[in-house]
């Protein structure tokens, strides 16, 4: 089976830089995947895109290195299972808030014995490889969101599930969990103690953490506090403001 670069990069120790995508166009999915990105994930949570253009996103992100990911829109087994069987390497499943909900998720990526995922891996064979089945349960990423106040109360549960490999932080809606805004990243004592917590507790049960960055300062100073895998912000984003620039730029 093709290797996985996140699992490539963890066990040389070394931190994965993503990709994170919400624009529907496999064109821009093509070019992202083109720099030195280790992954790149499709949001089907949030993004303006659906299950047929996640599909055409992989198949342009396939032709090169990052490995290919999605955001989940919700703890659901069916389209869990039917991104896995269109070729993505890793869930990324939000609102995980219980130790049932992660074990729920995570028995809907691996096949049996250890979970329940239903066999028919289409696109996978195409991007695996012939020997898919016999080693998906191994290559295939779990991540389970951490961003509420009641998964922080569940936290030791959460990370505690079999199968589970990485905790993933949404920072906006922790914060606004705990009583704050979108965007309050290094700005509230609370939040930044909330998110050191949920690092510590993760890492002690022999989880990675990922987290969503606001920018690639921000990814850098979240790799430098120990984090495994940081999103250096999305494609909306950078693009507002790379034409945000050039045109402050053309006005003089």
């Amino acid at each position: 089976m093709r290797d996985n670069p996140v699992w490539t990069r963890w066990r040389n120790h070394e931190p994965v830089i993503s990709a994170w995508l919400g624009i529907d166009s496999s064109y821009l999915a093509e070019i992202v995947a083109s720099l030195d990105f280790d992954a790149v994930v499709v949001d089907l949570q949030h993004g303006m895109l659906d299950i047929g253009t996640a599909v055409a996103m992989f198949q342009a992100i396939s032709a090169h290195r990052p490995a290919p990911l999605a955001r989940v829109p919700a703890n659901e087994p069916g389209i869990i299972m039917k991104l896995l069987d269109a070729g993505a390497y890793g869930i990324i499943c939000p609102l995980v808030n219980t130790r049932a909900d992660c074990a729920r998720f995570v028995h809907a990526c691996r096949y049996a014995p250890v979970g329940g995922r239903s066999y028919g891996p289409a696109r996978g064979f195409l991007y695996g490889g012939a020997d898919y089945f016999e080693h998906a349960n191994a290559t295939v990423l779990t991540l389970a969101m951490i961003e509420t106040g009641e998964a922080l109360q569940n936290l030791e549960g959460i990370v505690s599930v079999d199968g589970l490999d990485a905790i993933f932080i949404g920072p906006n809606d922790l914060s606004i969990s705990l009583g704050y805004g979108p965007g309050a990243e290094f700005q509230e004592p609370a939040l930044e103690e909330a998110i050191a917590r949920i690092l510590a507790a993760s890492q002690s049960a022999g989880r990675r953490v990922g987290i969503f960055c606001a920018s690639g300062e921000n990814a850098r100073r979240r790799i430098q506090q120990g984090f495994d895998m940081v999103i250096p912000a999305n494609d909306t984003f950078h693009l507002k403001s790379a034409y945000g620039a050039a045109l402050a730029a053309a006005r003089g």
